[in-house]
C-alpha cells in the first residue's frame, strides 16, 4: 500500500507528466509569424509547405480561387496559420474533413478535426473569392494584385502574395507549384515554370502552369492580359517563354533577343542554370513601378535596358535558387545581381568592376549609399535601398580583391551550388567564404564593408 506521504510527493510530478502527455496528444498551435526581423507577422510555424495547387478563375472585377496546400507537420499540431489578406473564405478542409477557421488581420487560424502528428503530411483546401487587394509596402511601392489596362499583374515581393492566395508567405518556406488560371478567351495567363496545357471551353481559356523546382511565394506570379507570346529553346536546349505587351513589342524585340546570350554568359559565370525554363514578361510602361525577379521569367514594367535584364536573370541563381532566410539578408540577392551587372560590363567592353566600384566610392559620405551597412538594413522600408544593391556589390568586390580572381570566380559558382533550392543568411555566407579561403583575412571586409556604419576610410 502506497503511503499518503509518498502519494502526495508524487502528485505534482505525476500531474505534470499527465498534463504534458495530454498536451502532446492534442498537439499545440503552430506559431503565428516566424519572427522575421523586418516582417515579424509574416510566415507561420509548425509546418513546412511542400506543394501548392492554385486554381484561379479571373474576371476583371473578381477572383475565385481554390488553394490546395500540401504540407508536413514539424510538430504535433492542434492548429496552424495561413497568410491571406482580404477575400472571403469558404469551407476549409484538412485531409477531407471540415476544419474550423478563425480570422484576425491577414491570419487564418485553421483548427483541424483532430491533431496532426509531427512528420505527417496533410492537405488543406481553402476556397476563397473576392477582389484581391493592392498592398503598399513600407517603402511606398505596390504589389499584390495590380490591375492593368487589359488584365492584372500578381506580384509578391515582399508581402504581396497573400493578396491572391493563402499560404506560408515567408522566404524560408519554399514549395513546388501548380497554378491553373482561367481567363476570358482572348487573354493570356502567364505564370512560373512550364505551360503544361492550354484549353478553351465556352469562351474561357484555362492555362495550367507547373513549377517543379522549389519556389518562395514572393517570386510566384501571374500576369493576365494581351501579350505577344514566343516560345523557343536556347542553343543549349533550355526552353524560353516570353510574353510582351503589344504596345512595347517592337521596342522590346532587341533586348528580348539577348536572353539566350545573357543566360549563356551567366551559366558560364555562375554555374549551371538552376531551373527548367527561362524567359520574361514585359507589360506596358507604368503597369508596375519596378522589375521583379519572379522565378523562371522576371517581370518588367516596360522595355528593360540590357543591364536590367542581366540583373534580373542573375537572380535566378541569387535569390530564386538560393533564397534568403529572412528579409534582412536581401543584399545576398541584390548585391550579387548588381555585381553581375558590373561583371557583364567588364567582360563586354564596358567599365571594369573596379571602375564601377570607384564610381560609387567617390560619392560623398552623406550620400544614401552609405546610409547603413548592407548586412544590417535599417528596417523594412529600406530593404531595396542603395546600400543593399551597390554597397552589397562593393562587398563582393572587396572579397574579390582579398581572395583573388581565381578563387572569387569559383565562389560565384560554388555558393549557389552549395545552397541550390535552399535558404541561406549572411552568417552562412561569411562562414562559407572563410571556409573556402583559409588563411585569407576577411575580417576587414566584414567589419568595414558588410557591417560597418558610414563610408569606410579606405577603398
Amino acid at each position: 500500500m502506497r503511503s499518503p506521504r509518498l502519494t502526495a510527493a508524487l502528485a505534482g510530478p505525476v500531474a505534470l507528466a499527465l498534463a504534458l502527455t495530454a498536451c502532446s496528444a492534442a498537439g499545440v498551435p503552430g506559431a503565428s509569424g516566424v519572427r522575421d526581423p523586418y516582417f515579424p507577422k509574416m510566415g507561420n510555424g509548425g509546418y513546412d509547405a511542400t506543394h501548392y495547387s492554385l486554381t484561379l478563375d479571373y474576371d476583371p472585377h473578381r477572383l475565385t480561387g481554390t488553394a490546395e496546400i500540401t504540407a508536413r507537420a514539424t510538430q504535433d499540431l492542434s492548429a496552424f496559420n495561413l497568410d491571406l489578406k482580404g477575400m472571403t473564405v469558404g469551407r476549409v478542409t484538412v485531409d477531407g474533413r471540415k476544419a474550423r477557421v478563425e480570422r484576425a488581420g491577414h491570419k487564418l487560424t485553421v483548427r483541424p478535426d483532430g491533431p496532426l502528428r509531427k512528420g505527417a503530411t496533410f492537405r488543406t483546401v481553402v476556397p476563397y473569392s473576392g477582389s484581391p487587394e493592392t498592398i503598399t509596402d513600407p517603402d511606398g511601392s505596390e504589389e499584390g494584385w495590380l490591375p492593368t489596362k487589359d488584365g492584372v499583374l500578381a506580384l509578391g515581393e515582399p508581402t504581396g502574395s497573400m493578396a491572391w492566395f493563402p499560404g506560408n508567405h515567408h522566404p524560408s518556406d519554399k514549395a513546388t507549384y501548380d497554378i491553373h488560371v482561367t481567363v476570358p478567351q482572348g487573354l493570356e495567363a502567364v505564370s512560373n515554370g512550364e505551360l503544361a496545357r492550354r484549353r478553351t471551353v465556352d469562351g474561357r481559356t484555362t492555362f495550367d502552369w507547373h513549377t517543379a523546382q522549389p519556389m518562395a511565394s514572393y517570386v510566384a506570379m501571374v500576369a493576365i492580359g494581351r501579350f505577344d507570346i514566343k516560345a523557343y529553346k536556347t542553343p543549349d536546349g533550355l526552353p524560353v517563354y516570353t510574353a510582351v505587351n503589344p504596345d512595347v513589342a517592337d521596342a522590346s524585340a532587341a533586348v528580348m533577343a539577348r536572353i539566350p546570350d545573357v543566360i549563356a554568359w551567366e551559366t558560364k559565370t555562375f554555374g549551371p542554370y538552376p531551373f527548367s525554363s527561362t524567359g520574361a514578361v514585359i507589360d506596358r510602361d507604368g503597369d508596375s513601378g519596378y522589375a521583379l525577379e519572379t522565378q523562371n521569367r522576371p517581370v518588367f514594367p516596360g522595355t528593360p535596358e540590357l543591364p536590367t535584364l542581366v540583373h534580373e536573370l542573375a537572380h535566378e541563381w541569387y535569390g530564386d535558387s538560393v533564397t534568403p532566410k529572412s528579409w534582412r539578408d536581401m543584399w545576398l540577392n541584390e548585391g550579387f545581381a548588381t555585381y553581375g551587372e558590373w561583371l557583364w560590363e567588364e567582360q563586354h567592353d564596358g567599365d571594369s568592376a573596379q571602375e564601377s566600384f570607384d564610381h560609387y566610392y567617390a560619392k560623398d559620405a552623406d550620400d544614401p549609399i552609405w546610409a547603413f551597412p548592407p548586412g544590417k538594413p535599417s528596417g523594412a522600408a529600406h530593404i531595396s535601398d542603395p546600400p543593399v544593391y551597390q554597397r552589397g556589390a562593393m562587398v563582393l568586390h572587396k572579397i574579390r580583391e582579398t581572395i583573388g580572381d581565381a578563387r572569387f570566380f569559383a565562389l560565384l559558382k560554388s555558393w549557389p551550388a552549395a545552397h541550390r533550392y535552399g535558404n541561406a543568411d549572411t552568417a552562412d555566407f561569411t562562414a562559407y567564404v572563410e571556409k573556402q579561403n583559409p588563411g585569407k583575412d576577411l575580417r576587414p571586409v566584414w567589419d568595414d564593408w558588410l557591417y560597418g556604419n558610414g563610408k569606410p576610410d579606405h577603398p
